[in-house]
């Protein structure tokens, strides 16, 4: 591939202020290190602190002058997410890039402390909340971002609003409701890149998906041995962290746009531009997951 898209594209980002949600590890991990790289200042947005205070000395360890903070944040707790979101504007003026990048997949049935199905709960809900709680920043920041990683298993998710949250587990499926909570993810990406336009909002959203990368969402049990048949077309999570690296900072990156690794069926590569499913933009869909989701999280956009 002809003008291969690597770390070594990222521009400055010096006064750059850039939070990444589950930063501790995978592709979190590798995106908060490279934004630290080139000059910004990283909240690294973690559940467990003593895993993110390694994950901090680790950064340091290899970018000693990185400006780089945690901040607990649990996106199964909405008390957790507005302590974060507060604790944060309160130390903070500008927020130039938020990475929805934390998340959880195929698990048993469980619930959120909330009582929202966990995959749905974390992965879309969690970061509903957080965006939005986080707008108003966002909307006086000039040039601010949102990025939400999703995944190709967007494809096997289908929006049910009438059982949005496999109440009491019926109908569910740890594949379906992952898939349920990636569609979410790029749902949701595009219906906010359209009110921020709508708004003439100086800020865009954008989507990214790692491919098939060796990240810490393979920790259940059936997926480390998984990972045996699949090492060969598998690819680092610093690979994988490349398309989320792309989509928060390369110039060029355009609202509501979705980008991927470049080689055969998006598992590997080089990020570049690609498709997502004719399901995510949906508009009607995408309309009425963020008015379920308001009603869920009881935050309100200003938008």
């Amino acid at each position: 591939m002809k003008n291969k898209w690597t770390a070594e594209n990222i521009p400055d980002l010096s006064g750059k202020v850039i939070i990444v949600t589950g930063a501790n590890c995978g592709i979190g991990f590798e995106a908060a290190k490279e934004f630290a790289r080139n000059g910004a200042e990283i909240i690294l947005a973690c559940r467990n602190i003593e895993k993110a205070t390694k994950a901090l000395d680790r950064l340091k360890s290899e970018i000693p002058d990185a400006k780089a903070e945690i901040i607990q944040l649990d996106l199964a707790s909405l008390k957790s997410i507005h302590k974060f979101a507060e604790k944060f504007k309160k130390d903070y003026s500008r927020l130039d890039v938020l990475v929805n990048n934390a998340g959880i997949m195929a698990v048993p049935y469980r619930k959120t402390e909330d009582g929202f199905e966990s995959q749905v709960g974390v992965n879309h809900l969690g970061h509903f909340a957080l965006t939005s709680l986080l707008y108003d920043l966002l909307a006086s920041t000039a040039g601010a971002r949102v990025v939400n990683v999703s995944s190709t298993g967007h494809t096997m998710g289908k929006m049910d609003f009438d059982n949005f949250m496999y109440e009491d587990g019926e109908g569910y499926s740890r594949f379906e409701a992952y898939g349920r909570s990636k569609l979410a993810n790029l749902l949701f990406t595009y219906e906010l890149d359209r009110r921020f336009q709508n708004a003439s909002i100086d800020a865009i959203a954008v989507a990214a998906h790692p491919g098939s990368s060796n990240t810490s969402l393979g920790r259940v049990w059936w997926f480390k041995i998984l990972k045996i048949f699949l090492f060969l077309i598998m690819q680092s999570a610093a690979m994988g962290a490349l398309p989320t690296i792309r989509a928060a900072v390369d110039p060029d990156v355009k609202g509501a746009e979705y980008y991927g690794p470049g080689g055969r069926g998006e598992r590997k590569g080089y990020p570049v531009r690609v498709e997502s499913n004719e399901a995510s933009h949906n508009e009607e869909d995408a309309k009425k997951l963020w008015e379920v989701s308001e009603n869920l999280t009881g935050v309100k956009f200003f938008l």
